[in-house]
């Protein structure tokens, strides 16, 4: 059964994002009829304005655009996860409609904590996932063979390292919610590197949209408190990197 890791995609996205954003700010602070504001902000001045909402605290206008991402290579715990965050939307690979049976494996998720115990423990873990398979294929057919209805049930015993694809939508403000918590070290490692890939795709097309984007540690000070990972320079030292890769590919 073949092993994956984690792909992300940036799918589409809000066309001229900061311009929309900025232009559903103006209406708030201006008497301009809706025929000026379709004219839009100077664009000379609208990453200082965008900044000066991020200060203000006046961030429902960043609600106006999104991202649409495609992520694979992930696992069923990564879904649980991922889906806490409710100001989002899903579209998930189903285990009902999408038979586990079907190339005769499933794709799986390999931590790297467990490949890190060396070749062994590595071997061990993948021939638990082949039992794990078989349990799946004895219960499909048990209950009636490879349909929905077998499928449904069968699939209970699949592990929580199973692969899963899906699409993801965003808005620029949930987006920077999301940065904060799952860039950071304190985040779930698989959510943490997928955070880190969604983040250097929207960087690439709209990077005035999120400047000081990441863990608050990134910002400022930690807001981790007693929890902190204590590694603050770590993560500037990537976010910087982060920036010099992304201006070296320009």
């Amino acid at each position: 059964m073949p092993e994956v890791r984690p792909k992300v995609v940036l799918l589409t996205y809000t066309k001229d994002p900061a311009q929309t954003i900025a232009m559903s700010a103006k209406l708030c602070y201006s008497d301009a009829d809706i025929a000026e504001l379709k004219r839009g902000v100077d664009e000379s001045d609208v990453s200082r304005f965008l900044a000066r909402l991020v200060t203000m605290g006046h961030l429902s206008p960043f609600e106006h655009a999104s991202f649409t991402f495609g992520i694979e290579g992930v696992s069923r715990s990564f879904l649980a996860q991922v889906t806490r965050h409710r100001i989002a939307s899903f579209s998930v690979k189903s285990q009902r409609y999408v038979d586990a049976n079907k190339k005769g494996e499933f794709n799986f998720v390999i931590p790297p904590a467990i490949r890190a115990l060396g070749s062994e423990a590595e071997e061990e873990y993948k021939e638990q996932m082949k039992t794990m398979h078989s349990w799946y294929c004895k219960w499909q057919e048990r209950l009636g063979g490879a349909c929905e209805k077998s499928n449904e049930d069968a699939r209970f015993v699949l592990p929580n390292a199973a692969e899963t694809k899906m699409t993801m939508t965003m808005n620029v403000r949930e987006l920077m919610h999301f940065f904060t918590v799952r860039c950071c070290n304190r985040a779930q490692w698989e959510i943490r590197e997928v955070a880190w890939s969604m983040l250097e795709e929207v960087l690439k097309v709209a990077p005035e949209l999120f400047v000081t984007a990441g863990p608050s540690c990134v910002r400022g000070a930690c807001s981790e408190g007693k929890m902190s990972c204590l590694k603050p320079a770590e993560v500037r030292l990537r976010r910087e990197k982060l920036n010099e890769k992304l201006k070296e590919e320009k």
